[in-house]
């Protein structure tokens, strides 16, 4: 039986504010990562586990969040923090470490939600 639990509403917002990729991109950027030039990933197995974990808490409401969920979460907002500045506006830096951000969520070149 999967436990749920309540998210504080900081965590539930900052996480929501730092991750400034729409489910709809993570996933695509996730499939495009992941692809090699003979073969590609199926959709629910792309990219990593992280970024794969972000997108299944994109897809939910507050109330259906796990334990695992919410370490997840904490992970996400203390990584990008540590790669970014608190302000989070646009930043170009080097195409990996983008890359990087991208596969949590996090697109440099855009503004915080």
């Amino acid at each position: 039986m999967v436990h749920h639990v309540e998210v504080d509403q900081e965590l539930w917002d900052e996480f929501h504010r730092v991750v400034n990729m729409s489910s709809r991109e993570l996933s695509e950027w996730l499939r495009v990562r992941s692809a090699e030039p003979d073969a590609e990933e199926l959709p629910d197995q792309a990219g990593t586990q992280t970024g794969r974990h972000v997108l299944d808490i994109l897809q939910k409401r507050r109330v259906d969040l796990t334990d695992d969920d919410e370490r997840v979460m904490r992970k996400v907002v203390d990584r990008i923090h540590a790669e970014r500045r608190d302000d989070l506006e646009p930043t170009a830096g080097q195409e990996n470490w983008r890359h990087r951000l991208m596969s949590l969520g996090h697109d440099p070149l855009k503004g915080a939600r």
